[in-house]
């Protein structure tokens, strides 16, 4: 799993998400306010709707462990999948 953090944390910095620290796990913690596109203002867990269903990227809020809506701008991403699987996810991340 650390190959697969690096390869993802690599492949993230060149975008426009603000990596979070990310150690012991396989879920990768981004900031997304300062993305380019207009989706970043619906809020956490409308945003990942969107990633989902216009990109086919799955992401998970982080306001979804609260037990009040909460949105921090803070999404996760598991990168416990194939290295193709990431490969293709942060090329289509790359273009927000």
């Amino acid at each position: 799993y650390e190959h697969k953090r690096e390869l993802f944390r690599t492949g993230l910095q060149s975008t426009k998400f603000r990596l979070l620290p990310c150690e012991g796990t396989y879920f990768q913690c981004v900031d997304i306010s300062d993305l380019s596109v207009p989706e970043r203002h619906l809020g956490e867990a409308d945003f990942c709707k969107w990633l989902a269903a216009e990109m086919g990227v799955a992401a998970i809020p982080l306001s979804a462990f609260y037990g009040q809506e909460f949105s921090q701008n803070l999404i996760r991403f598991c990168f416990a999948k194939k290295d193709d699987t990431l490969t293709t996810a942060l090329e289509r991340l790359a273009k927000l």
